[in-house]
């Protein structure tokens, strides 16, 4: 799949996620094959003031690549200006967030409210693509409401105004996270435009990400929420689509535990160990997910300060399980 020149490895793509999609985690997802990775969400008019907690939300690593960067907001020109400065970090594509549901986001006229003015979409994808070098991608849901699904329209005026590719997430705003996406709605969007579509929503393994293929005819899959604690989805995914629906082998204990060691390492590197273990402590409890004893380490997980806790949890985990892998 191509996003204008640019050309994908694959065809799952980890999702932009805020709160969960950090630099250290985008890593590791590449490393287990994702074929593109996105930042977090970043306020365009907050990179007008220079602030030093959205730069860091940018920066992109090189084993993350191809990485894209995601803007939200509601102005034009603020946004077109946001991208200038996102080029700074030197991303292969600009993402325009135009799905997110949280209230503070959809309040200001941002994220998936504007999926209530198309015209103003158009206007944000042409703005910012004169002001790149690199393809402008869009993200949108179903609609707003179950009124108001309009995600073909908004997808028709983003490919006219000069996106090279929309990601649809199969659900509405009022939606939310439930709940299953509809993914009728990706099928009709791929139908419509002749840019690539992302599919998402609902995908969390190899057999799901076929299905959105097989059903939609999606040119990729987008996993957000199946990915937390479960990087290796990439690895399932991609072995199930070039091996002849090849089922590899669930991840061991050990492997779950060596990888979670391994991303919060790249955490505390890139911020301090005070505020990459207080954020750690969320993604420790999805790699815990399936494990015995999982309850009772999530509670010793809710007070890790240091990665030395983390290695002893680490250690006691796998002795907990260890006769599940004999």
């Amino acid at each position: 799949m191509k996003i204008g020149t640019m050309e994908l490895s694959g065809r799952a793509v980890l999702a932009p996620m805020a709160g969960a999609g950090d630099r250290a985690f985008r890593e590791i997802c590449a490393s287990f094959g994702a074929a593109m990775t996105t930042s977090e969400m970043v306020s365009a008019k907050a990179l007008e003031f220079h602030d030093k907690k959205t730069r860091a939300l940018m920066e992109l690593g090189r084993d993350a690549r191809p990485g894209a960067i995601q803007l939200f907001g509601s102005e034009p020109d603020v946004m077109a200006e946001g991208a200038k400065r996102a080029m700074e970090c030197l991303p292969d594509v600009i993402d325009l967030n135009m799905g997110c549901p949280a209230p503070k986001i959809t309040g200001s006229g941002a994220g998936s409210a504007l999926m209530k003015t198309p015209a103003l979409c158009g206007e944000i994808v042409a703005a910012v693509r004169d002001a790149v070098p690199v393809p402008v991608t869009v993200k949108i849901r179903a609609g707003w409401d179950e009124k108001n699904k309009n995600a073909i329209g908004v997808a028709k005026i983003c490919e006219e105004a000069g996106a090279a590719a929309v990601a649809v997430h199969a659900r509405t705003r009022s939606q939310m996270y439930a709940p299953g996406a509809d993914w009728g709605i990706i099928k009709a969007v791929k139908e419509a435009v002749n840019i690539p579509v992302l599919g998402n929503g609902d995908v969390v393994d190899a057999q799901s990400a076929a299905l959105m293929l097989e059903q939609t005819g999606c040119d990729a899959v987008m996993v957000g929420r199946g990915a937390l604690g479960n990087p290796w989805v990439f690895r399932e995914i991609n072995a199930y689509l070039t091996e002849s629906c090849r089922i590899l082998p669930p991840p061991g204990v050990h492997e779950k535990m060596l990888v979670l060691l391994r991303q919060v390492g790249l955490m505390c590197r890139y911020k301090d160990e005070h505020r990459a273990m207080n954020e750690a402590r969320k993604h420790v409890g999805w790699y815990l997910k399936g494990l015995r004893g999982a309850a009772a380490f999530r509670r010793r997980a809710s007070l890790l300060s240091s990665m030395a806790e983390l290695e002893a949890l680490t250690k006691d985990v796998i002795a907990e399980n260890s006769t599940q892998e004999d």
